[in-house]
Order: C-alpha cells, then structure tokens, then sequence
C-alpha cells in the first residue's frame, strides 16, 4: 500500500504534468513565433547570398560573419576594417547611450514631481505621460521633425531672439536623430522610475533632514540607493530600443546618420545581402542580450545586499 509521502509524490507529479500539457499550446506558438524565424535568421547568416537577393540554400560559408566587422577588397581580395559598418555600430551605441542618459536626467525629476503631488493630481500627470503612446512613432517623428528643421521652431525662436541671424543646420545630423529618440522614449524612463519612487518611504527622507543631511546627501544617499531598480529598468527600456531604432534615424538622418537597425534593413533591401543582414541582425541581438544579462546581473546583486 502506498505511503502519505508517495502519494504526495504522485499527485505533485500529475499536477507537474497537467501544468506542461495546459502551456503546450502557448509553448508551440512562442516557438514558432519567436524561436523558429530567429533560427531562421541564423541558418541565413551561415548561407551565401543569393545573385538577386534570398540565399543559395544549403551552401554555407562564414563571409557573412566576417564582413560585420571586415571587407574584401575587390581587386586582390585582401581583407582591412569594415569602417562604415564600425561607424554605425559606434553612433548607434553612443546615441543609445546619450540618450539614456538625456532620459535619465529629465525623468527622474519629472517621476520625483509626479510621486511627490496629491493623489488626484498625480493621475492627471501621469495621463499626460502616457498620451505620446496612443500616437503611432512615426507621426511622433514628424511631429520633432518640424520642431528641428531649418524652418522649424527652434530655429525660429533662436532668430527672433537675436541669437542666430540663419538657420542652424540640425536636420539630417546625429543631433537630429538625438533629440527625436530623447521625445520619443522619454516616458519609457518616467514610467519605471516613477513606479519605484511611489514606494518610496518618505519618512526616511524627513529623517535625513533631521540628521542635517544636504538636500544633494538625501538625493545621493537616500533616494537614489532607493529607486535604482527602476533606474534600471527605465534604462535598460530606453537603451535596448534605441539601438535598434530605425524610423528615427530614418526620418530625421536623412540617410547620414545611419543606425545598426537602418544597415540590416538595407541590407535586405537595395543591397540583397540577406546573409549579412542577418549577420548583423544576431550581432545587435548579442548586444541586447548583454545588456539585459548586466541587468540582471546588477538587479540580482541589489536584491542580494537588500536581502542582507
């Protein structure tokens, strides 16, 4: 006959089970949504390209990985720096950077005023936040676009000011596609940062005060230590996005300040290199996955020196 803990075995076992046969069906489409075409992806960029875009199926070769950071020359086939391909993972990380930061600082005071208003209040400024969301991105683009170019707003004002006597050139530069991702994933900061500093307990605040702590001793002892989870988090929802934007870059660069995501698109497109667009396709997605490991990584250790 069977004992207690046996039968406690058993109906653990079924319920493991019925719970891996209730998620099969969420499983396949998961896989094949998502983890088959990125297979597919990576079985392109070991392929040779094909004479009028596609690949040659089933012929394999490693050019595709190599020319992600080099290229042959065509006359003697010797290999030197792809430097536009290092140009344009360079802008698209520094750019992704500036603007995290850009982010980073104009959202933590704005998720510091919205936490410290009354409770009625703080709704209405988060409603405002979140309205850029119900807009699609590229009407958002256009919409900078007109506050950047040479006829644009701030163009405008600088010369009514008496600042400029002509136009600053700032469509089509790198400063263009900046100040276009700064307004665009700018709420992605507020948001996280905004969901730590609600739980803020601001009795510590008032408590470094009363030990005579400075107003920049709080912010860099107390608040901050305290709502780095959703600095984090913001920065790694603003970063990621932002390397791998496309309609900005497209839009406000004009095509001369290209990002890693407007290379792999030409890369598919008019240049009919699917090998390489691939290549370039897993090399954005391994700078992805690092960052998100660095968070995870830093999330795990915060965790841990809370813990104790």
């Amino acid at each position: 006959m069977a004992t207690a803990d046996e039968i406690a075995e058993h109906a653990r076992l079924a319920d493991i089970r019925q719970r891996w046969w209730l998620s099969a069906p969420a499983l396949i489409i998961i896989f094949f949504a998502a983890i088959g075409p990125l297979a597919i992806v990576l079985l392109y960029s070991f392929m040779v390209k094909g004479d009028y875009g596609d690949v040659k199926y089933w012929q394999f070769s490693l050019d595709a990985w190599t020319n992600v950071l080099l290229e042959r020359d065509i006359f003697d086939e010797t290999l030197s720096i792809a430097d536009a391909h290092l140009v344009i993972l360079w802008r698209s990380v520094w750019l992704s950077f500036l603007t995290t930061v850009a982010t980073l600082l104009l959202g933590f005071p704005t998720a510091f005023f919205i936490s410290t208003r009354s409770e009625h209040r703080r709704d209405l400024w988060l409603f405002l936040i979140t309205i850029p969301f119900w807009t699609n991105i590229l009407i958002r683009t256009f919409a900078m676009q007109e506050v950047v170019r040479n006829e644009g707003i701030v163009n405008s004002v600088l010369m009514a000011l008496g600042v400029i006597n002509s136009p600053v050139q700032i469509m089509f530069t790198d400063w263009a596609v900046l100040f276009g991702m700064i307004y665009v994933y700018l709420p992605l900061m507020v948001l996280p940062i905004y969901a730590s500093m609600e739980k803020l307990d601001f009795r510590m605040v008032e408590a470094g005060y009363d030990l005579y702590a400075t107003r920049l001793g709080v912010l860099r002892r107390i608040i901050i230590p305290l709502v780095k989870p959703g600095i984090i988090a913001g920065s790694i929802l603003v970063f990621i996005p932002a390397l791998g934007a496309y309609v900005i870059p497209r839009v406000l660069g004009g095509g001369k300040s290209m990002m890693l995501g407007n290379l792999i698109e030409l890369q598919f497109g008019q240049g009919r290199n699917w090998p390489l667009g691939a290549a370039l396709s897993i090399t954005l997605m391994v700078i992805v996955t690092i960052a998100l490991l660095a968070y995870v990584r830093n999330a795990m250790r915060s965790g841990a020196s809370h813990g104790h």
